[in-house]
């Protein structure tokens, strides 16, 4: 299996409208999502001949949980938006040549069809996770800080790194960072920001983010997470392009490469997989 990190938005459980919130309940009294040995998956695209198709969970609509000072928060994994979102991602990100293979087209226009009438559905309906192979993206760091950092031992010793965070504080720091770096030699970072600022907005205001690790802790040891402050360093850099004093741009460009190269033997594992 693909080791993966999330960036998860949860809801508080008392914010969903009935009947979802009476849905989550009896999700939550089931235990969540059953144990299954080997997943099922369907085909969510109609790519013939050549083309790769894209496979989602056939075992129906799940959630992540977390009860946190006795509240349950919930984060629905949404796969069907999710999967629409990532084909049209796909296809607008891609040199013209890749997109073309792997997302015609006519598959695009048909998933953007099938999304929008999932919006005029539900208009508030956002994907709730964001999801990456191998890798942390240097850029999901702007929402979090040092204090909210976890690092965790699990009972069969497996280590997992991750940050909790109100997502009005993510929002925050995702604005001003935005700010810092449209007046900045680093403005082309900025459009990755916004995206990320845009997509935060959609949810309620009571919600945590959740930076996590995941099993993309599994390939670092338990001494190279405990020396991982990524978050940390990323707010330093922004604050050092913001005040001269603290070194400038030079400073923050120092900082954001120690967090690249951290994350370079990852990375690389990507492209040798």
């Amino acid at each position: 299996m693909i080791p993966c990190a999330y960036l998860r938005v949860f809801r508080p459980l008392e914010t969903y409208p009935e009947p979802e919130r009476a849905a989550w309940e009896r999700y939550i009294l089931s235990g969540g999502p059953p144990p299954s040995p080997r997943p099922v998956y369907r085909e969510e695209s109609s790519m013939k001949e050549a083309r790769v198709g894209l496979l989602a969970s056939a075992d129906g609509e799940y959630a992540d949980v977390r009860l946190v000072d006795g509240t349950y928060f919930i984060c629905p994994w949404r796969t069907r938006l999710r999967v629409l979102a990532s084909i049209l991602s796909l296809r607008e990100s891609a040199p013209t040549e890749v997109a073309e293979a792997f997302v015609p087209e006519a598959e695009a226009r048909r998933a953007a069809r099938e999304l929008a009438r999932l919006k005029r559905r539900d208009p508030s309906a956002a994907p709730s996770m964001l999801q990456s192979a191998w890798h942390v993206p240097i850029r999901w760091f702007v929402l979090v800080d040092e204090p909210e950092r976890r690092l965790t031992e699990s009972p069969d010793g497996e280590f997992r790194l991750h940050y909790w965070t109100p997502v009005q504080s993510a929002r925050r720091r995702a604005e001003r960072a935005l700010q810092v770096l449209r007046r900045s030699e680093l403005s082309p970072l900025a459009e990755l920001i916004r995206d990320m600022a845009q997509w935060l907005s959609a949810f309620h205001p009571a919600s945590f983010v959740e930076l996590d690790y995941s099993s993309v802790s599994s390939l670092f040891t338990w001494d190279e997470l405990d020396n991982d402050h990524s978050g940390r360093e990323i707010q330093e850099a922004i604050e050092a392009i913001v005040d001269p004093a603290s070194g400038g741009v030079l400073r923050a460009a120092e900082l954001y490469q120690s967090v690249s190269n951290r994350w370079a033997e990852a990375m690389n594992r990507e492209s040798l997989n």
